[in-house]
């Protein structure tokens, strides 16, 4: 597939626009496609986008069976393990034929009639986009909250319906994250506000239901921070949390006392990270407090929450990374992640008893779920490898005992996760470090060099990205491709460290990092530069746009989904969605130092005449994390300067936000789509 066919790529003008900073001038030429409401950009977009589905059309039969190969591998009419809640059970369901979910409760037990609390497919069938989100039980079991978003851009509006007879409230509440949390009156609203232009969430309000005016409670005037607010799983407090990259704050209020006045639980201090969770007459505080890097456990009593005042429970240790918590009545049970593994540790709080869950493989991923009850002995947790389809497990931690309550089934009749091997490996980066990968592929494949292989890779605020199994992912390993997961410095796999040492003034490590894993697999014969693809998203798609300046002769084709790759203009511009909150993760390009760094890296900036693997690169037109004109401003400007006949795409969903297609199914089909491009390349057409 190249561009030597005589249907011209779409021209993009130019219009030299002048940037000045720190004494240093950029010229960009495409800052003029910063404008949705222009129909130039609509036009432009909309140009690109016939040009790629032009190239792609010889795919579109093959596109059409990856997506119903992938679709019936889906159990179409499929159901959730329903967990109690407060009286009720609650289940989400799918039916067969439909795109979107339903969600229903029974009272007291299992067998008892089912009531519908949402049927997603009427709510969505006037929108070409649609997200429900936040849905929120009054405490009386009568009445639920909802945000619903129907652009994609995450701005959601808050209804109430009251769930007997299926009548909304009046009340709408606009421009909100989606969630809220009632008050134990069964009346009051506690929600979050995002700013009009750049949706950072900055305010908590509280609403009383059936009036018109809302109370402003708190308002986080500092632009680094968003805020948040939630009821704690003992359902005594109504809690306010603040949050930027490094620093936490948190402010809490009896949730019977909805008209009181929140308290400060401990002040912001830069670089004090910690969380909360409320159990009994104390609250658990999982903290970096006292340079503990990998996180530790510590507690105080509700009425005395003076840091000082602060207990040990759990140590730090440098090479175990505590990541969450999660409390009953005579357990704690710890989720750690030592050498890149999950652990989940059980620990008797009478100390009687300290044990970890046993788990067998090299590449796996296990976490506990929905645990909502503190009276109770059985844990409920997720396990599944690159090779093992999901199981929700319940666990009793004093017989040890475990019940499978539900395996995901893998429809089409041909999967047998015999057929497949994962394994871990390790590259070697420049600088020494040893980078860890987890691969997946089909029994019987040599390491001749000849193998298709995908390398995928995130790499930035401490994201994880863990070996899980993919349904999706069997249309590529059952056509012969090696699927590797990098995890390079940037994520937290290998600890907090691991994050600090692939951000900030140390950013370029992470694309090093993937670099390097890339050579490996070469040297090592799993594949060869003819052969080998890479994919990223969001951060990640700054990820592609960096090996694709770096080293673009290691790559055949390359996807960049929804990619953050203007890095300087867009950490410049304080009016664009989440740049002030990014700083403690990129710096500040105001500071100089920063500024030089970013521009050092940032793929818009470093774009020179060369040849560019083959490339997809897709956006969506409401994107509110990273903006559509800076996939479109790279696309145009590699056009203009790359020195290849290589395909390059890029593919707007003029509907859709960040995440893409809202539907079970609309997704499935931009998967097909990104799947027969990378099988195009390597001649593979059924």
């Amino acid at each position: 597939m190249t561009e030597t066919s005589s249907i011209l790529p779409p021209y993009a003008k130019q219009e030299p626009q002048v940037l000045k900073k720190h004494g240093d001038i950029r010229v960009d030429n495409y800052f003029w496609m910063n404008d949705r409401k222009d129909p130039e950009v609509i036009e432009y977009l909309k140009a690109e986008n016939s040009y790629c589905d032009t190239h792609m059309a010889h795919t579109k039969g093959f596109q059409k069976d990856l997506f119903e190969e992938m679709k019936a591998r889906i159990k179409e009419d499929d159901t959730s393990v329903p967990y109690k809640y407060n009286g009720y059970w609650y289940i989400t369901k799918f039916e067969k034929g439909k795109d979107y979910p339903i969600y229903t409760r029974k009272k007291d037990t299992l067998d008892n009639p089912e009531e519908l609390l949402f049927d997603c497919n009427e709510m969505a069938k006037d929108h070409s986009y649609f997200k429900l989100a936040g849905i929120s039980i009054s405490p009386d079991n009568n009445l639920v909250a909802f945000g619903i978003d129907t652009t994609g851009r995450r701005k959601y509006t808050i209804r109430v319906k009251n769930i007997k007879t299926h009548k909304l409230w009046s009340d709408k509440i606009e421009n909100t994250t989606g969630s809220s949390s009632w008050a134990n009156d069964n009346k009051t609203l506690f929600y979050t506000k995002k700013d009009d232009v750049t949706l950072r969430a900055y305010q908590v309000y509280s609403h009383k239901l059936g009036q018109k005016s809302n109370a402003l409670i708190f308002q986080e005037d500092d632009d680094t921070f968003g805020v948040a607010v939630y009821k704690s799983k003992s359902r005594k407090y109504i809690i306010i949390a603040c949050y930027s990259t490094l620093t936490n704050e948190y402010h809490i209020l009896n949730a019977d006392e909805p008209d009181g006045k929140f308290e400060l639980f401990q002040q912001r201090i830069r670089g004090l990270e910690y969380s909360i969770a409320h159990y009994d007459n104390y609250f658990y505080i999982l903290t970096n407090k006292d340079k503990a890097t990998n996180f530790k456990l510590m507690r105080c009593l509700e009425v005395d929450r003076a840091i000082e005042k602060w207990e040990e429970v759990l140590e730090h240790r440098e090479d175990v990374l505590i990541e969450n918590i999660d409390i009953f009545q005579d357990y704690l049970v710890v989720s750690e992640r030592k050498n890149g593994l999950n652990e989940l540790r059980i620990k008797r709080k009478d100390d009687s008893e300290d044990y970890y869950l046993p788990f067998d493989n090299e590449t796996y991923t296990a976490f506990t779920t929905t645990n909502v009850d503190f009276n109770t002995e059985v844990l409920r947790f997720t396990y599944n490898s690159l090779t093992t389809p999901t199981s929700v497990i319940e666990f009793n931690m004093r017989t040890k005992t475990k019940t499978v309550l539900k395996e995901q089934e893998v429809l089409g009749g041909n999967f047998n996760k015999d057929n497949y091997v994962s394994e871990r490996i390790w590259a070697t980066a420049d600088d020494g470090t040893k980078v860890p990968m987890s691969l997946v592929y089909k029994k019987g494949i040599k390491k001749n060099g000849n193998n298709p292989l995908l390398q995928y890779a995130y790499g930035s605020y401490g994201a994880t990205v863990d070996p899980s199994f993919s349904t999706i992912r069997l249309s590529l390993l059952d056509r012969g491709f090696i699927y590797v997961i990098a995890h390079v410095r940037g994520g937290e796999y290998l600890g907090r460290q691991w994050y600090q040492n692939g951000k900030l003034l140390k950013k370029k490590n992470t694309f090093n990092d993937f670099i390097a894993c890339s050579r490996h697999l070469i040297t090592e014969g799993y594949t060869s530069s003819k052969h080998l693809y890479a994919m990223g998203g969001s951060a990640g798609g700054l990820l592609m746009g960096a090996i694709v300046n770096e080293a673009p002769e290691l790559y055949n084709g390359v996807i960049a989904a929804v990619p953050f790759v203007d890095v300087v203009t867009t950490m410049l511009d304080d009016s664009i969605p989440l740049t002030t909150g990014e700083y403690d993760e990129w710096g500040n390009p105001n500071d100089k130092s920063y500024y030089e760094y970013i521009k050092s890296y940032s793929p818009y900036d470093n774009i020179v005449p060369k040849a560019y693997p083959n490339m997809l690169i897709t956006t969506g037109l409401h994107d509110s994390q990273v903006q559509y004109w800076e996939p479109a401003k790279w696309v145009a400007k590699l056009r203009e300067l790359k020195t290849d006949s290589n395909t390059l795409f890029l593919k707007t969903n003029m509907d859709a936000g960040h995440g893409g297609a809202s539907g079970r199914f609309e997704s499935l089909k931009e998967d097909a789509e990104e799947f027969a491009f990378l099988l195009d390349l390597e001649g593979i057409s059924n």
